[in-house]
């Protein structure tokens, strides 16, 4: 399998490339795609051999945590149980460079929490990933590209050249910064900083 390379602006991307990377992911496809931090792996929730290849890819054990890209915060309340004060932190925040853990809703496929209640969810800043969502029609899941336990890829070109036989399709929007997404717990009382990255730590008084 010889992957598919398609230039993407990260600005305004064309509609109808969007929908074709959707048709990929309703199919059972990978893409690697670019959001506001790095690049994304992402898949299908719905799709259980999708999921069994990323899991595949990463070499990761099912508990460890995905994410949902999802269009809006009322998408994230299908998907995971928003209280009151994490709420009023999502609309203050979002669209941004956060993942964010909240308890899974019952809608979460079993497959992706095991023995884990939570699950992670990002409304990035990226018209790209965004739209991926718009046009699947549910939240995209989505890790970023595997390359060693601190580091990520940055170059798409090298993405496709390292995954030409593991993903169906790479967006390239050129090279972006080494620097991922700032992950916060939002499921206990008070927010917890799990890792430092792009987005600031201070509306959260971490």
């Amino acid at each position: 399998m010889a992957v598919e390379i398609q230039q993407i602006d990260l600005e305004h991307p064309h509609r109808r490339l969007l929908q074709h990377a959707a048709r990929i992911l309703a199919d059972g496809g990978l893409i690697v795609y670019p959001t506001d931090t790095i690049y994304g792996l992402g898949a299908d929730l719905f799709n259980k051999g999708a999921m069994e290849r990323i899991f595949k890819l990463k070499k990761a054990s099912r508990p460890k945590l995905l994410s949902f890209v999802c269009l809006d915060l009322a998408q994230v309340a299908d998907w995971a149980y928003v209280p009151t004060s994490a709420y009023r932190i999502l609309r203050r925040v979002t669209p941004g460079k956060y993942t964010f853990v909240l308890r899974a809703s019952k809608q979460v496929p079993k497959i992706l929490l095991q023995k884990r209640p939570t699950v992670g969810v990002r409304i990035p800043d990226s018209a790209v990933a965004l739209g991926l969502a718009r046009e699947l029609g549910r939240p995209l899941l989505s890790t970023s590209v595997p390359q060693g336990a601190d580091d990520f890829f940055t170059d798409p070109q090298e993405i496709a050249a390292t995954f030409r036989n593991d993903v169906e399709l790479v967006l390239d929007a050129g090279v972006l910064a080494n620097q991922p997404s700032t992950i916060i717990d939002l499921s206990g009382p008070a927010p917890v900083l799990l890792r430092a990255g792009a987005g600031p730590v201070e509306p959260f008084g971490l």
